[in-house]
């Protein structure tokens, strides 16, 4: 680990147990933590202006390298200054690597995305993986890419971001123990090659994350965190597959958090449910991203206090017609306090699209609530009641209002 303030500094307000309250200081701002990161996948929060986003309260968001490398390409958005200018957004800015999408390719998801609505063009997704990088044909228009870590390291220079993470190989979970660890091995290669650039060639202000890997498997996992702890980097991030389903998830978190040095801001990469937030949250991770509050917005989902239905309140089944209530009671953002279930739910059968702006300001209301007031449990010294007040079936701000009680 490095400590430079010139790129990024991380201070501990509070503690309780292993969570902790933190402020990640860069050159757009602070990042009160633990705090929870809306996706700019292509250089926007889906639906969302980034004066809405700022005043919902993030102080960070998350541009995807991969997507933004393919199209408009960072050539294109270097010309606007950096992806602050693009975008006009003048707070923190995070981009990922593009590892998790390239080498998601060949498994359909992220080709299909990049697509969209099935248009395949006729594209292959297969992916050459060799030392020196991936090559792979833009699933848009069939091109030839290629992405080293040296390129990815340009990629997220030219996009201007805050804090950038190294390039790495995410597997998936079906590959067996011995392609993992060879994996694993690489990604710390790639890593050197990445520090290495980033120490040349990077902007003054760019901090540099690295990425824990290793599969499900825990040796691979402390192998992974020794050597990104040891590295010159200014943050860590937990990546690569933890599991086939939450219980082994949970478990490859419960023994990797603890490996990483305690000084270190500390993102897990991905990961967003409400439970699995503060599952993190309590194993003392800062940063979260997830695609799920946007993702279930398009679906006409709204995240609600309801754990038997994994949080989540579907407007596109029947049931609301006549509802009057709020999506949730209390919940401040504008759909709650202006609007109610049976209209919502009818904009969004009618797939009409202020349906998923209303519905992705409720849902990113509500990954604001949940972290804003487990930051104040902790400072409290109350987050594992706050935490199992939510887990319970509370919403955010009414387990916080009973802690206070």
């Amino acid at each position: 680990m490095r400590q430079d303030p010139q790129r990024l500094s991380f201070s501990i307000d509070a503690r309780d147990g292993a969570a902790r309250a933190g402020v990640v200081t860069t050159p757009h701002g602070p990042i009160e933590t633990p705090a929870f990161i809306p996706l700019a996948t292509k250089g926007s929060v889906r639906g969302l202006d980034v004066d809405e986003v700022e005043a919902l309260g993030y102080q960070l968001i998350l541009g995807n390298t991969y997507h933004l490398f393919v199209n408009p390409g960072p050539e294109r958005i270097a010309a606007a200054g950096d992806l602050h200018g693009f975008m006009n957004w003048d707070r923190a800015l995070i981009t990922d690597s593009g590892g998790f999408q390239v080498f998601s390719l060949a498994h359909g998801g992220v080709a299909d995305e990049v697509k969209g609505s099935g248009r395949n063009g006729g594209h292959g997704s297969e992916v050459d993986i060799t030392e020196e990088g991936a090559r792979f044909r833009s699933p848009r228009d069939g091109r030839e890419l290629f992405i080293s870590p040296e390129v990815s390291m340009e990629v997220q220079a030219a996009l201007g971001a805050d804090i950038a993470l190294a390039f790495d190989e995410c597997t998936p979970f079906h590959v067996d123990r011995d392609y993992t660890a060879r994996s694993t091995e690489r990604t710390h290669r790639w890593l050197d090659r990445c520090t290495a650039w980033h120490e040349e060639h990077g902007p003054s202000g760019q901090a540099l994350f690295g990425i824990v890997q290793g599969g499900t498997y825990e040796d691979l996992r402390r192998e992974s965190a020794e050597y990104i702890s040891a590295a010159p980097v200014d943050g860590i991030a937990i990546g690569g597959t933890l599991g086939r389903d939450k219980a082994e998830m949970h478990d490859v978190l419960a023994y990797t958090a603890p490996l990483l040095p305690d000084e270190a801001a500390k993102h897990l990469l991905g990961i967003g449910e409400v439970d699995d937030l503060l599952g993190g949250i309590a194993l003392g991770l800062d940063v979260f991203d997830c695609a799920v509050p946007t993702r279930l917005a398009r679906h006409g989902v709204a995240l609600a206090p309801s754990p038997e239905t994994r949080w989540r309140l579907d407007l596109r089944k029947g049931g609301h017609v006549g509802d009057r209530s709020p999506l949730v009671e209390g919940c401040p953002c504008p759909a709650c306090t202006r609007h109610d279930r049976d209209y919502i739910s009818y904009l969004s059968r009618a797939e009409e699209l202020t349906a998923i702006r209303l519905i992705v300001l409720h849902n990113l209301t509500y990954m604001r609530e949940l972290t804003t007031h487990a930051r104040r449990a902790i400072q409290a010294g109350s987050f594992e009641a706050y935490r199992s007040a939510v887990l319970a079936g509370a919403a955010p701000w009414a387990a916080a209002a009973a802690q206070a009680g």
